[in-house]
């Protein structure tokens, strides 16, 4: 366990350079400014030991060489102010640009990933390792760039300096010094896991919130709000506990390596009184040697809540990393067909799929679609007919058999060249940030205002659109919020009939809609499904009485098929649906 450990944190590591070295040129400016700032900031206590030597008696300061060593140790701050401040302008530069790269690829990873990968992964956590994930990464590496590299810098610049000095001093703090070093990496190794723990933790708390507050007005209506707040506790608790062992082992670091650094300074004072009575060393040498043990002794404590920080860091980044190289979709680049426009034929030959390795969904599934055709597909829910309309549009792909259009296998087609011969309404509406305009024209980019506003008309939204404040220029809030569900529906509706795709696809396309606005969209499907294949998911059986061809499913397998007439007549299982619907009325 612990060489897996090993071996994923080295894996992070390897990852996060390989961001880092496409900003190398910041990143050696930034050791430049550190160098002068180290050294800057170290020339000072020569400094100031040369002042002390020059006003050790009462009437014998000499203040012409106290004068010149003001001015000096004035330039000397002003370049340490001016390297320290570039040098923090280049660590955030880096950092941010290395944080836009990830969030940039972890974006562009999950357009690019199979559904079956998001529908295991709950949005919440997925945003939560985009967003919050990917800060704290960012803090820990802009502590990691700004006192990592300033640190070591001063540690081995420090020891040189001292060496200048006096080699018996230096000794007695090089040797002392390394068990903070010790004590640190005792500290860190038992802070890994619980920042894992607090991470995975945080990600299922923004899953939790993200869910509840989406879904508020189902919470409320159905009296869950103790129960939502009771799975918060229960989050929120375990998100203490995790955080608060994180935090202790991560706080003790800092006291921990500053008992080590005063035992350090004891020692460098007591050494250096000895030379200084022996007359080895001046009180002025002896003042400048105290001010770089702690030089030397800070960045001991930086260093080690930078590591406390790092562990942190790289726990988040490595969930994000998880999700940056999860398995894509099958690269389709070997497909070599294309279709410009389906004539719409469509079959699937003995097809089996499941979404659970041990879960059979549909079994040996045999179907021929001609062109043209509408095709209703009915059964209870769980009975595989969105699964049919995932597995003809590349959204799954099946686990034997085939699915063919116009007699081409569809895993021989481009996945957007498929895609694009639908035309999809479901149930689900989705309006993206902008105005009403751009929802209608997301369909087709390259039609004009008045191809959307006669979309709108066939699709019956027009009237409504009218009614809004700016019309088809009304920005739309977040998620559609500022219009009903039928509303949304009808936009998506009208995005169909802007593009008129040579198939259709209708998942309870009108669930949300009146009966009277329904009666007339119908109306308008059927003009527009003349000469398409369409494939149309309903659960009101008055909705697809016209179909020409009706699939019953139940367990994944086509239990009958025929029209309304004969399907009724025949009084199976069909025929027990339509009773269940319209006898109770």
């Amino acid at each position: 366990m612990h060489k897996e450990r090993g071996g994923k944190e080295n894996h992070v590591y390897i990852r996060v350079l390989h961001y880092i070295r496409h900003y190398l040129w910041i990143l050696v400016l930034s050791l430049l400014f550190a160098v002068v700032n180290v050294v800057t900031t170290l020339y000072l206590p020569m400094l100031t030991g040369d002042a002390v030597d020059q006003m050790l008696a009462k009437g014998s300061v000499n203040f012409q060489a106290l004068k010149g060593l003001l001015l000096r140790m004035g330039i000397v701050l002003s370049i340490t102010g001016g390297s320290s401040w570039f040098m923090s302008v280049c660590n955030n530069r880096i950092t941010y640009l290395v944080v836009r790269d990830i969030r940039r690829d972890a974006f562009r990873k999950i357009q690019k990933l199979p559904l079956k990968y998001l529908d295991a992964h709950p949005v919440g956590e997925l945003v939560s390792r985009m967003i919050a994930d990917v800060d704290q990464f960012a803090d820990g590496l802009l502590m990691g760039f700004t006192q990592a590299f300033s640190g070591i810098l001063t540690i081995l610049l420090t020891i040189v300096f001292m060496l200048r000095i006096n080699v018996w001093i230096t000794l007695v703090v090089v040797l002392i010094t390394p068990l903070s070093f010790f004590v640190a990496a005792f500290i860190a190794g038992r802070t890994s896991r619980m920042f894992q723990k607090q991470s995975e933790a945080r990600g299922m708390q923004t899953d939790l919130i993200d869910e509840m507050i989406g879904n508020q007005q189902t919470v409320q209506a159905y009296g869950y709000e103790k129960k939502a707040l009771e799975r918060f506790r229960v989050i929120n608790d375990k998100l203490e506990a995790y955080s608060l062992r994180a935090t202790f082992f991560s706080s003790i670091t800092n006291p921990s390596t500053r008992f080590v650094n005063n035992i350090v300074y004891a020692g460098v004072g007591i050494t250096g009184a000895f030379f200084a009575i022996r007359g080895g060393l001046t009180v002025g040498g002896l003042s400048c040697f105290l001010g770089y043990a702690n030089q030397y002794t800070k960045p001991f404590n930086e260093i080690s809540g930078v590591i406390t920080e790092l562990q942190n860091a790289l726990t988040c980044v490595g969930r994000v990393f998880e999700l940056i190289e999860a398995e894509e979709e099958k690269d389709d680049g070997g497909a070599k067909e294309k279709i410009e426009r389906t004539e719409g034929t469509v079959q699937l030959e003995h097809v089996d799929f499941s979404y659970v390795p041990d879960r059979p969904l549909i079994k040996d599934l045999n179907l021929l679609v001609s062109s043209g055709k509408r095709i209703a597909i009915v059964g209870p829910t769980g009975c595989g007919k969105t699964t049919i309309i995932n597995l003809i549009m590349r959204f799954y792909d099946v686990n034997a058999g085939k699915i063919c259009i116009d007699h081409k296998d569809i895993r021989q087609l481009k996945r957007e060249n498929l895609r694009s011969q639908y035309g999809m309404v479901l149930q689900e509406t989705w309006l993206k940030d902008g105005t009403i305009l751009e929802n209608i024209l997301f369909g087709r980019e390259d039609a004009t205002r008045e191809d959307a506003i006669e979309a709108a008309k066939l699709s019956h939204a027009h009237s409504f659109i009218k009614r809004l404040p700016q019309g088809y220029d009304t920005v739309i809030q977040e998620k559609g919020e500022n219009l009903s569900q039928g509303q949304r529906q009808l936009l998506c509706i009208a995005r169909v009939f802007l593009v008129k795709p040579p198939m259709l696809i209708l998942d309870e396309a009108t669930s949300s809609i009146d009966t009277r606005t329904e009666m007339k969209i119908q109306n308008a499907f059927g003009k527009l499904m003349e000469g398409r294949t369409s494939f149309i998911v309903a659960h009101r059986l008055s909705t697809i009485q016209n179909a020409d061809i009706i699939l019953v499913m139940k367990d994944g397998k086509i239990m009958e098929q025929g029209n309304h007439e004969s399907l009724l007549e025949k009084g199976g299982f069909y025929a027990e649906l339509y009773r269940s619907q319209f006898e109770s009325l």
